[in-house]
């Protein structure tokens, strides 16, 4: 009996790539990650967000590159020799790639270990987080890939184009 009732206590177990951006650390679901590549030559595409990149060709598909950094309003990036770009397939299955500063490495979470965040856009990097991961060596702010989707990026930037100019008025 007390094996059914451990097995009704534990979550379900996720798998996390963990990233660092500066000193700071995210998590983004296995699930969604397609592949990491080291950095390399991004085409620059004309009259787009500062935040897009380019784009790049992997295995014959062209994706598009967005820097993390820039998207959260952090300083721009440096690239090193542990810079990566993360390719995640996206809800619809289209490719993106994310600059990063480093991989770090893989984290398996409880379910029960995830702290559901509150949408705050007041916060810092709080419209991209889906929760909060806590583990032994600390904790870890989990990405909400949705919110990084270019759709949902265009749609942020065209609300607060908006708001910039109301408040100009």
């Amino acid at each position: 009996m007390n094996d059914l009732s451990d097995k009704e206590s534990a979550g379900e177990l996720i798998q996390y790539i963990v990233i660092r951006l500066g000193e700071e650390q995210f998590g983004i679901d296995i699930r969604f990650v397609d592949n990491i590549v080291r950095m390399q030559q991004i085409t620059r595409v004309p009259k787009v967000q500062h935040y897009l990149k380019g784009v790049i060709n992997i295995r014959g598909e062209i994706v598009p590159v967005m820097s993390l950094r820039l998207i959260m309003d952090m300083n721009a990036d440096e690239y090193t020799g542990k810079t990566r770009i993360i390719i995640v397939k996206m809800t619809g299955g289209d490719l993106i790639g994310f600059i990063v500063d480093q991989v770090d490495h893989v984290l398996t979470l409880d379910s029960n270990n995830i702290e559901r965040v509150h949408r705050d856009d007041s916060k810092k990097h709080g419209e991209f987080l889906s929760g909060v991961g806590k583990y032994e060596g600390g904790l870890v702010s989990i990405l909400d890939l949705n919110t990084l989707e270019l759709e949902s990026l265009e749609s942020r930037d065209k609300e607060r184009d908006k708001q910039l100019l109301s408040i100009a008025d």
